[in-house]
């Protein structure tokens, strides 16, 4: 029976190796993420240095989250590696203690890190994104004589209102979808042809109507009209607009049920916001799944060869399971499977592996 004196050591050696991994990750992340972020918007009048720090900062958190699983699986391979070099696992084992009972700090270490993760972790990070995406329209100025920075970030919307339908495109949108910026609005008449096409510094949803600032409209046959303000109907409920425009992850763990629920009352596929709720739900057996699968990989003694063999193992492992994941992934947000299996699944089956191998080790 480990004692618990034994059992913090190897809980702290692992979650200190974790941590590492994922700090220097979410350096790496936020680096690059900067940098790319000077590069598309230094030339704006509205740039400025410290917003562009606090913009990039706030959403790394966000993409962080999908680092964790393998800061887990590689901190938790470097921390028994350690472990097994400095032959600590091989004097563990002398005195009796079973490779089940030195893993379990560890499996311990990593549900306590996923409960974290989904709890705590991601509420923060999804109002830091949001926050982020306020700054970063900021940041990005309403000059529309230059255009987007990034094509591939542009949201469209289509809609019916009061006077025909219409399509909006917003270079960037904040607040769930319910803020744009840099918007271009076609208009359409009641027959389907073309009646005029509306630029906008912002719009704002506001209950049945969108709320355009420093606008220009344009109609054929006409000038174009400048207006501070001007407001365009719609028949999107705010449920609606928040399903087509807003991000999973900018919706925290503890919001995403009132959130599913609500689309499911206006009638709404919710399959994406489904998927990152049973994500989350999943995420600590997943990190779990993780530790088995390094410590499959990492628990042989130096002295009998074949690391770098076992290393690349687990690397390959990882690899795999997250090839998997994000197929099972895709399926899930499009609504091909219950989004409760594609979820799921990974990581049951990882963990399933895992500790199938590891007794087949250990135990023949």
């Amino acid at each position: 029976m480990i004692g618990p004196t034994l059992g913090f050591y190897f809980g702290r050696r692992i979650l200190n190796a974790i941590l590492a991994i994922f700090g220097i990750a979410f350096a790496i992340v936020f680096m690059f993420d900067f940098l790319d972020l000077i590069r598309s918007t230094i030339d704006r009048p509205s740039f400025r240095w410290a917003t562009a720090f606090q913009t990039s900062f706030f959403r790394v958190p966000v993409f962080s989250e999908l680092v964790l699983p393998f800061a887990t699986l590689f901190g938790a391979m470097a921390a028994f590696l350690a472990l097994s070099r400095k032959l600590e696992l091989v004097v563990a084992r002398a005195a009796g203690i079973s490779v089940w009972q030195f893993t379990a700090p560890a499996v311990l270490v990593a549900a306590g890190l996923g409960l974290f993760a989904s709890l705590v972790y991601n509420p923060l990070a999804a109002a830091m994104k949001d926050h982020s995406d306020r700054m970063a329209l900021v940041l990005a100025g309403t000059d529309r004589s230059k255009g987007t920075s990034d094509p591939s970030k542009a949201v469209w919307l289509r809609q019916d209102g009061e006077d025909g339908e219409s399509i909006i495109r917003a270079a960037q949108a904040a607040d769930r979808g319910l803020h744009l910026a840099d918007v271009s609005i076609y208009g359409y008449d009641h027959t389907g042809r073309f009646r005029e096409r509306i630029e906008a510094a912002t719009a704002d949803y506001d209950d049945g109507r969108w709320r355009l600032t420093r606008v220009d409209v344009h109609t054929s046959g006409h000038d174009p009209q400048a207006y501070d303000t001007y407001h365009v109907s719609t028949k999107l409920k705010r449920e609606q607009v928040g399903e087509s425009l807003a991000q999973p992850d900018t919706v925290s763990f503890w919001a995403l049920p009132s959130f599913i629920e609500a689309a499911r009352n206006a009638g709404l596929p919710a399959y994406q916001f489904e998927l990152q709720y049973q994500s989350l739900l999943a995420r600590p057996l997943l990190l779990v799944a993780m530790v088995a699968i390094a410590a499959t990989v990492s628990l042989r003694v130096f002295r009998f060869g074949n690391i770098g063999r076992m290393i690349l193992g687990g690397v390959a492992a990882g690899f795999v399971l997250y090839v998997v994941g994000e197929v099972a992934r895709g399926l899930g947000g499009a609504g091909m499977v219950p989004p409760f299996l594609a979820a799921w699944s990974p990581a049951v089956i990882a963990s399933s592996m895992g500790f199938t191998i590891l007794l087949y080790l250990e135990d023949g």
